[in-house]
Parts: C-alpha cells; sequence; structure tokens
C-alpha cells in the first residue's frame, strides 16, 4: 500500500474498473444484485480476458499472454 496521495499501486485496478465501467456497465440497468454480479462476471471471464487487447501486454489479450509466456 502507498501513501495517501499516491496511488501507483492502485492503477491498474483503477484502470480496469474504468474499462468495465465504460464499456459495459454504464449502459444496463440493473434490476437485481445478482443480475449485476453475472453481468460483471461475464465482462471479466467472457471479454476481459480471453478477447480484449492490452497495449500493456503488446496489444495481446491476457489469456494469449500467458500463453505465450508459457512457451
Amino acid at each position: 500500500m502507498s501513501r495517501a496521495g499516491e496511488v501507483w499501486d492502485n492503477s491498474a485496478m483503477e484502470s480496469f474498473f474504468s474499462s468495465m465501467k465504460t464499456e459495459r456497465i454504464s449502459r444496463k440497468t440493473y434490476r437485481t444484485r445478482e443480475q449485476a454480479r453475472a453481468d460483471v462476471f461475464d465482462y471479466i471471464e467472457r471479454f476481459y480476458n480471453p478477447t480484449r487487447r492490452h497495449s500493456t501486454l503488446g496489444y495481446v489479450s491476457p489469456v494469449q499472454f500467458e500463453e505465450a509466456s508459457k512457451a
């Protein structure tokens, strides 16, 4: 943890939540908490990790990046 006002160790999660809000959540209205949970799970497991390309990883998805680093 960094000191107050130093957000560098939290920047990766802030970036993720910003992407999730922009690409998924801000466009929808959820009737139940379970519906919101299912949609967030879908975003992470079916789009963000296997599909969405990341500039930090050389414009490949996290799944592709991990597979390439194992080889």
